[in-house]
């Protein structure tokens, strides 16, 4: 290692050992509000990336130029049950020290234990497709690179950022988090200059509308862009390790501190998406044009409606959206490696393996818009495994100890699981028989 990396580490390390002991500050009431809660905020904000990938932007802008303001409750429903469950998972790594793969692997049969790990490598590939899919149309459009080069320039870009992990934990959060309220940004700028109605949007957000079964699939679809099965697993591991509790009294203080920036970090992640299916309803819907279904025509539609500031902004926040959650997809697809069946492999092997997908439909011209909607149809396929798993441990009193479920979280989280199951099932129905 050079001089000027091994100097790098050990500023990297000091850091961490500073938000370290913040964070003890903060634990022991020697600091108050935003300062006691700011060495905790970075786990919530990774996760939340995988709320707002490109994923999202397809179902999304589907749903808004098809059904106008009507399809917001699904954003709403969907976050809320993202909330619950992301508070789950980084109370499960709190309170044991391990990861949910990890959890899985020493309370599950081996049997069952592979065929979760399969699954969610399915997830974890359906994600990155997705991801890498948005940053590379990104690129396309906005500087003109051909979508076989933007692809590579991607994966090129995602890993370099990822190799900030050798630098601790907190320059990566400090990174994620960045893109995050970027993202939040160009969309507070799409929210003005899209104008949308906002009693309707305040409206539909809160009243149910289920039309035909397009609308239907679109919603499960919505429900997978919005709850992500690699995200739940990411979770826990981001939490098990970052501020070691060292008694139960710690474990409840620094959950409280974790559900706070869990709150902060998927309100904001609600609000992108929420604004992504409205600027779509207000300029789309509205102006006639609601047979767009693809982003590439979103894009070239916002230009004469909207201008191409708006246009280009909308490009801006997808690309950030692409190759952030791309980041966050590769780390979450190691911990879901080595947590299920105990080895890991070299990070660009990985990153190399989890490309090739994407240089696959590219090169054989498939529609970028139209994958990026049947990957998140996928990962709500996926979505019940890692969902149950959770709720299954997360309410055992000998694993969980102090941060055991209450009997209301359990219940709430079981009617989501469900629910989403429920949807699954109608899905796969209408898929076969419909």
């Amino acid at each position: 290692m050079s001089q000027a990396n091994s100097m790098a580490v050990e500023r990297s390390i000091a850091a961490e050992h500073r938000t370290v002991s913040a964070a003890r500050d903060a634990i022991n009431g020697k600091v108050k509000g935003i300062r006691a809660l700011l060495p905790f905020l970075g786990p919530a904000f990774i996760a939340s990336i995988a709320y707002i990938d490109p994923g999202n932007f397809a179902t999304n802008i589907q749903s808004g130029a098809r059904f106008g303001y009507k399809m917001l409750w699904v954003i709403v429903l969907a976050n809320l049950m993202a909330m619950l469950l992301q508070n789950m998972s980084a109370k499960l790594g709190i309170a044991t020290g391990k990861s949910l793969p990890e959890v899985c692997r020493d309370n599950m049969p081996k049997w069952l234990t592979i065929t979760m790990w399969v699954v969610s490598e399915l997830a974890a590939m359906a994600t990155d497709l997705a991801e890498f899919l948005g940053a590379t149309l990104a690129l396309n459009l906005l500087a003109g690179i051909p979508m076989l080069y933007a692809t590579i320039i991607t994966g090129i870009v995602t890993y370099l950022i990822l190799m900030l992990e050798k630098y601790g934990f907190r320059p990566l959060e400090k990174f994620i988090a960045a893109f995050a309220v970027l993202i939040g940004l160009c969309y507070l700028v799409e929210t003005v200059l899209s104008k949308p109605n906002l009693s309707l949007v305040a409206y539909h957000s809160v009243v149910p509308w289920l039309g035909n079964n397009e609308s239907i699939i679109l919603a499960v679809g919505v429900i997978g862009a919005t709850v992500m099965p690699h995200a739940i697993y990411l979770h826990s591991s981001l939490t098990q390790g970052r501020i070691i509790p060292r008694n139960d009294m710690e474990k409840i203080k620094i959950q409280k501190f974790s559900t706070k920036e869990i709150l902060i970090a998927m309100t904001l992640a609600g609000f992108v998406n929420l604004a992504m299916m409205y600027m779509a309803a207000s300029v789309f819907n509205t102006s006639g044009h609601s047979q767009i279904a693809d982003i590439t025509s979103a894009y070239h539609t916002l230009t004469p409606l909207l201008g191409s500031a708006a246009a280009s902004v909308f490009l801006i926040s997808l690309l950030a959206s692409g190759v952030s959650s791309s980041v966050v997809g590769t780390m979450a697809g190691q911990v879901i490696m080595q947590g299920f069946v105990g080895f890991t492999i070299p990070l660009w092997i990985r990153r190399l393996v989890t490309m090739l997908p994407t240089v696959i439909i590219v090169a054989m011209g498939v529609d970028p818009t139209r994958t990026l909607v049947i990957s998140q149809v996928v990962l709500s396929i996926v979505l019940p495994f890692p969902v149950i798993a959770l709720i299954y441990f997360t309410q055992k009193k000998d694993l969980m100890g102090v941060l055991t479920n209450k009997r209301i979280t359990t219940l709430t989280s079981t009617l989501f699981a469900i629910l989403i199951l429920g949807l699954n099932l109608w899905l796969i129905f209408q898929t076969f028989f419909g």
